[in-house]
């Protein structure tokens, strides 16, 4: 394995800095024409001159800022809203990235960059537990036996940083191929593997290698069912934005290597179980219970899950987002693309550090509507004091309407406390 050199260029060339310049031109214009605003990250600005005027058919397959052709609006963004506008989880990845990551500077450059496969969504949700610091990088996607080219240029352009002891700039994490840790060789980046035969032995890998990168173990450790993606998806933001990791159970067993993880906590772990009871039984919750203190967070359905895992908060040990008042975060993925979701992992992350709730694709549901309205701010004396709500959505308009994105934003603004309906922001 090499260490890396900084053999992979960052600079853009002549002609990309040329198209860089008339897109920034072009946004500039954009600006000047209306209240609306986009957001970018990375080499080059994009803009829209319309909140909801993506070029082409609007599902955001391709993005035309050296990832691919096509769409020239990667992010499309609202007064309270950001969209990654693609429907390719290969792209939102790097897209996400992109945001979160500006690497034009060491201090804004990864230590590490998790590569994982996003068609084995256990394995690489529990990868996820990878992003949170020391490593402090971005999931990016790969197939099994290849890097995608979108990826490849997005290593490129981080040039992670190694993390502080080992150096390591590459996590492989899952059954990857030989071809993919060649091609990160190439470029000059150190490499590691992280792997496991299936996700629960990932999983219990992912979480000794955090222990053994952080140089401490966490007491607590949240369980979920690696045959119930919607359900345990919630789970992967937690473990990117703290140190708690997830682990699996599968059908009506504890695998071994959950066991063995949960064993090194001493018999004092706190365990949190996320999901009902048709994700993790009743019987399971109870043998778990030899290992630790066992809190089960949980809803009838996807979306109040995900909603009940966002406000959960545990005072004695500071486990949960406890999202509950006004002035906050989220990460909004239709439940019909999980791939999307787990693209957005990062975003618990860095920067807001949003928990993930799950929509559909045309509007909100009637318990996510009714949880975002309680998160809705108001002001006594001007809108500009704030506190404001901001909201991710991940998802082309094929996979998120421009329909949903325009009600979520309405409800995320800033409201008069002394009006119930004051058509703006009552007068100011």
């Amino acid at each position: 394995m090499s260490a890396g050199t900084g053999a992979a260029t960052r600079g853009n060339s002549g002609v990309q800095f040329a198209k860089n310049a008339a897109v920034l031109l072009l946004l500039s214009a954009v600006w000047l024409g209306g209240c609306t605003s986009t957001r970018g990250g990375g080499h080059s600005g994009q803009g829209d001159h319309s909140a909801f005027m993506a070029t082409g058919s609007g599902s955001g397959e391709s993005i035309a800022t050296g990832i691919s052709s096509g769409i020239s609006m990667p992010w499309i963004a609202t007064k309270n809203t950001t969209r990654i506008n693609t429907a390719s989880p290969v792209e939102a990845a790097v897209l996400v990235s992109r945001t979160l990551w500006p690497a034009q500077s060491k201090a804004s450059r990864p230590g590490a960059v998790i590569l994982a496969d996003p068609t084995d969504w256990a394995s690489a949700a529990a990868a996820a537990h990878l992003i949170h610091h020391p490593h402090n990088g971005p999931v990016l996607y790969v197939t099994g036996e290849s890097i995608p080219s979108a990826t490849l240029q997005e290593l490129q352009r981080l040039q992670p940083t190694g993390v502080k002891g080992s150096g390591v700039q590459v996590i492989l994490t899952g059954k990857l191929e030989a071809g993919v840790e060649q091609a990160a060789e190439e470029l000059g980046f150190k490499t590691t593997r992280v792997e496991g035969g299936n996700a629960a032995e990932l999983a219990a890998a992912a979480d000794a290698y955090f222990i053994q990168s952080a140089g401490e173990i966490s007491e607590g450790v949240i369980i979920g069912s690696s045959d119930e993606e919607a359900f345990t998806m919630p789970a992967a933001y937690w473990s990117a934005h703290m140190p708690e990791p997830l682990l699996y159970v599968s059908g009506d067993r504890i695998p071994i290597a959950t066991v063995q993880a949960l064993q090194k906590r001493g018999g004092k772990a706190s365990i949190y179980i996320i999901g009902p009871e048709k994700a993790v039984s009743a019987k399971l919750e109870e043998e778990l219970s030899a290992y630790g203190n066992v809190t089960r967070i949980s809803g009838k359905d996807a979306y109040e899950n995900a909603i009940a895992f966002a406000k959960f908060k545990d005072n004695s040990t500071g486990f949960g987002w406890g999202v509950n008042e006004p002035g906050r975060n989220l990460t909004l993925s239709n439940v019909e693309t999980p791939q999307l979701a787990l693209a957005g992992a990062p975003f618990a992350h860095l920067g807001k550090h949003a928990p993930l709730i799950w929509t559909s694709k045309n509007a909100m549901p009637g318990s996510v509507m009714e949880y975002v309205m309680s998160l809705q701010t108001k002001y006594e004396q001007s809108p500009a004091d704030g506190p404001f709500n901001h909201a991710w959505l991940l998802g082309g308009t094929a996979q998120l309407t421009e329909a949903a994105q325009g009600e979520l934003d309405a409800m995320l603004e800033i409201s008069s406390a002394s009006s119930a309906s004051d058509g703006g922001h009552g007068g100011h």
